[in-house]
């Protein structure tokens, strides 16, 4: 009975050791042994493991890919344009030891603060080499891709792989917003009012062609009327010539008949003339003398 009670508890306290000496490493994790804080071995493949109770401890952290958001922080690119830009990016602890040595106790929330000043860091120099029409452009891309790998190169001193980075907002401070729009339409209405001006130089450009032209077609006919009409003056001439010629005494008639057609009318001035006077010798009668009655036998 004795011999039983001191058995039962030292049985116990054998199997407590061996649970407490043993541990399991998810394939989602990796672990470190640390015997008095001193890394003795590193645990990176998933299984089953043991340790030495109570002298050695188990500290494990997360293979799979990680997430950071970094806070929205503004930048000045090279046109002095600032801009807020809020990033974020996805890493992934790659040798777990060196993590250990850089981060100590302090874990991934020490690390992650490293991380955010780091890409804080490289987000600023890189983007404030560049203007803000890179920026706010398709060549966001690429110039994410350049953070990713200049931070790159700073995170391994943790351990840390910065696996990608996007730059998800960039945007003008809400105190330069109205500014920029204001600049903007000032922009566009000097674009229309340069479109109007040229539209007008081009009008006028074409109206005054086309007064050109009127004026020479104008001319042009104007010079082939006078021709048309010298020429048909010239053969009026001529045939009053060759008529006249031809019959000198009914041409004189003719032109008496349109002096009296052109000058007793209704209307005109009054003409004071001899009744003997030359202009009415066709009108005159051309008829013998009557004979006096009381003459004839």
């Amino acid at each position: 009975m004795n011999r039983t009670m001191f058995l039962l508890p030292g049985a116990a306290i054998v199997v407590a050791g061996l649970l407490s000496s043993v541990f399991i490493v998810d394939e989602r994790e990796k672990a470190l042994v640390l015997q008095f804080g001193q890394i003795t071995s590193v645990k990176e493949d998933p299984g089953l493991y043991f340790k030495i109770p109570l002298i050695q401890e188990i500290v494990r952290y997360d293979d799979r890919m990680l997430g950071r958001d970094i806070e929205p922080l503004e930048v000045t690119p090279s046109d002095d344009r600032r801009l807020v830009v809020d990033a974020f990016a996805r890493y992934r602890i790659v040798d777990v030891k060196r993590f250990r040595q850089a981060v100590g106790a302090g874990g991934v929330a020490f690390a992650e603060n490293r991380i955010d000043t780091i890409l804080r860091a490289q987000v600023r120099e890189v983007l404030g080499s560049v203007d803000s029409s890179s920026i706010l452009s398709d060549q966001r891309a690429a110039l994410a891709l350049k953070i990713r790998d200049a931070a790159r190169t700073e995170a391994a001193a943790l351990g840390v792989e910065i696996v990608d980075v996007r730059l998800r907002r960039t945007d003008l401070p809400s105190q330069n917003l109205d500014a920029t729009f204001a600049r903007m339409r000032a922009e566009r209405q000097r674009e229309a009012a340069d479109q109007v001006a040229r539209g007008n130089e081009a009008a006028q450009r074409l109206r005054a062609t086309a007064d050109r032209t009127v004026i020479e077609t104008v001319s042009d006919a104007k010079r082939q009327a006078e021709i048309a009409r010298g020429e048909a003056d010239a053969k009026q001439n001529a045939i009053f010539a060759a008529a006249y010629g031809r019959d000198p005494e009914f041409f004189e008639f003719y032109r008496s008949l349109a002096a009296y057609r052109g000058s007793i009318n209704a209307g005109n001035s009054t003409l004071v003339l001899s009744p003997d006077s030359e202009f009415f010798t066709y009108l005159q009668s051309s008829a013998p003398p009557v004979a006096d009655p009381a003459a004839a036998p």
